[in-house]
């Protein structure tokens, strides 16, 4: 269904002439023009697409807040015009958009009266970066945020209400909405992401770019999520867009039609995007940190496995991926577990089957024999899929850790912090009745120690809230809505303050909390997570670079969903990788949409 401030603005419905395209789009993002039917709109035929055709202003406009060109609506007006035309037409003045979260596009309506004046005309597109005077912006995305999108409390206006006049030389979202319409060429253009479903991906061209990774990638970072990146979508001559691109390659050059469309300003390509050269290696290399089979260089990974279960088509690639790039940890942090009939919803939780085919597939790769520890879930109360009944759990090698005085709580058994520091149920969950983890995972306390009984350690297993319900980052709310976001806090808070019962019993008690926390470090959660629990974010402790944090990849960005925090007993020593054997993949390759991470840490009393 098409939405359109035009009938809103009937009453502004009266005829005017002689109004220029740099006029209809105005200097902010609603047109000055909304509603109002235009006589002899003069413009040259840039391109054409199913639907329609855009239009370049014919006038010299020195404002680089506003568009020279605008998207003419109407099948009809399209048969009529060929690209390289200059023509008149009357038209209505729309702002269009396809749901509410969305930005509006302005847009020429009911197009008639069209009057080709000439034609054969040199069509040149507008190269980014070279016949603009600026670079879009790599930074901040409007005026609207308080220069963080992901600063608190969300959702504290909209574009289409505040209007604000575009600043192209500040803000992305002005930058690419002072060229919609427009015929652009983007030189040596670079994936940035994976195709997606759809056969769309993000790029970036040669224009100046921040947060930009070893792979070519550019990963969010804090007050910095990439508005310079634009995404390729549908061609305009019908071809498809190859759904095998992948992070890092490098493109052929692309000309289309900025436009805005599915919560982002976007690039119609004239035909299908092509590859030219992608990234070496291939596949990521093993990680290099190895267990010496002591509490001296425990390893520890962690692993988001997307829904696995004992039927699923990529488990015999999760085995792999942990016994030959993850090396076999001594300890695996497992989150997104289901029970053994997967999503049939019957009330089976039981994962056994999953648990038990994971771990026979990694000893036939390895010969390494783990074994594993869970916490049912009540059936339909953690989220997920539905019928899955997704759950974290532990992989560990018993021929060196076994669990410390094994006491297994049961699905709403709260999990305590006994004098020792001892917990009261080993493994248990952390007030699994909380509101704070209605329909969602709750966290996985364990306690540790190698076969000589001496060496403990906690471990939190943990896998917050999803995002469900954000609006896009590049949408009509601002800041944008972080769907979910308080829940995220309170159950932060909650793993913090059992983290800290411990440290607060024992400061050197050696303390590990990993898993999926759906959430950036500089982002409230995490921030309250940090606060409160005293823990280290281990990137930090081992000087990850700040482009090389990303687990996980959505829409433009690299991103870092995944994370591991330790006790300050832990730093000495400590080495941390993220092996990205599927943010590196296409998507059809990819096994998870996670990818997973490796520590090596000395447990040593």
């Amino acid at each position: 269904m098409r939405f359109s401030l035009a009938g809103a603005a009937l009453a502004l419905n009266a005829f005017a002439n002689a109004v220029t395209i740099n006029q209809i789009n105005g200097v902010k993002f609603i047109s000055p023009y909304v509603g109002q039917t235009l006589t002899g709109i003069k413009g040259l035929v840039t391109a054409k697409g199913p639907s329609g055709f855009f239009l370049r202003d014919t006038t010299l406009n020195l404002d680089i807040r506003s568009s020279n060109s605008i998207y003419v609506f109407g099948s009809q007006a399209l048969k009529n015009v060929t690209v390289g035309d200059i023509i008149t037409v009357d038209a209505t003045v729309a702002e269009y958009r396809s749901t509410s979260t969305y930005m509006f596009l302005t847009e020429l309506t009911f197009p008639n009266n069209v009057k080709v004046l000439s034609s054969g005309n040199a069509v040149k597109p507008v190269v980014i970066g070279q016949d603009l005077l600026v670079y879009p912006p790599t930074e901040q995305f409007t005026s609207l945020d308080n220069w963080d999108v992901y600063s608190l409390p969300n959702n504290q206006s909209l574009v289409s209400t505040a209007n604000p006049t575009l600043q192209p030389l500040i803000y992305g979202m002005d930058f690419w909405e002072s060229l919609t319409g427009e015929l652009v060429t983007v030189k040596l253009p670079v994936a940035i992401t994976k195709s997606n479903r759809f056969a769309n991906v993000w790029i970036a061209g040669s224009w100046r770019t921040s947060g930009k990774n070893k792979r070519g990638g550019l990963t969010m970072r804090d007050r910095d999520s990439n508005p310079e990146a634009i995404v390729v979508i549908d061609p305009l001559d019908g071809t498809k867009n190859p759904t095998t691109v992948k992070l890092g390659d490098t493109l052929e050059e692309i000309t289309g039609v900025i436009t805005y469309a599915f919560g982002y300003y976007s690039i119609y390509p004239q035909t299908a995007v092509k590859v030219v050269a992608s990234a070496s290696p291939a596949t990521p290399p093993p990680t290099t940190l190895t267990s010496s089979g002591t509490c001296k260089q425990l390893t520890v990974g962690d692993y988001n496995v997307e829904n696995l279960t004992p039927r699923s088509a990529w488990l015999p690639s999760i085995a792999d991926h942990i016994a030959t790039y993850l090396k076999t940890p001594d300890l695996m942090f497992l989150q997104e577990i289901q029970d053994d009939n997967g999503a049939t919803n019957n009330g089976v939780v039981t994962a056994n089957l999953t648990l038990t085919t994971l771990v026979n597939a990694i000893y036939n790769i390895s010969g390494v024999q783990y074994a594993f520890t869970e916490v049912l879930p009540v059936n339909l109360l953690d989220g997920g899929e539905p019928g899955g009944n997704i759950r974290q759990a532990y992989l560990y090698k018993p021929n060196l850790l076994r669990l410390r005085k094994p006491n297994l709580g049961g699905p709403l058994d709260a999990n305590e912090v006994l004098p020792g520091p001892e917990l009261k149920f080993n493994p248990g969950r952390i007030e699994p009745s909380n509101v704070a983890f209605t329909a969602s995972r709750k966290p996985l306390a364990a306690a540790w120690e190698t076969l000589d009984g001496q060496n403990k350690f906690f471990t939190v297993n943990l896998h917050q809230g999803s995002k469900g319900g954000s609006s896009p980052l590049v949408g009509d709310a601002r800041p944008p809505i972080n769907g979910g976001v308080e829940d995220r806090s309170a159950q932060a808070n909650v793993t913090a303050t059992f983290v800290a019962q411990i440290l607060k019993q024992n400061p050197f008690a050696k303390i590990i909390v990993a898993g999926d926390f759906n959430e950036f470090t500089f982002v409230e959660p995490i921030e309250t997570f940090k606060s409160v629990s005293n823990l280290l974010d281990l990137d930090d402790v081992t000087l990850t670079p700040s482009t090389e944090r990303y687990t996980y990849m959505f829409d433009m960005n690299c991103q870092e969903i995944d994370h591991m925090f330790v006790s300050p007993a832990l730093i000495l020593g400590a080495a941390f990788e993220h092996i990205h054997v599927n943010t590196w993949s296409t998507l059809a390759d990819q096994k998870s949409d996670h990818d997973p991470s490796v520590a090596r840490l000395n447990v040593c009393s």
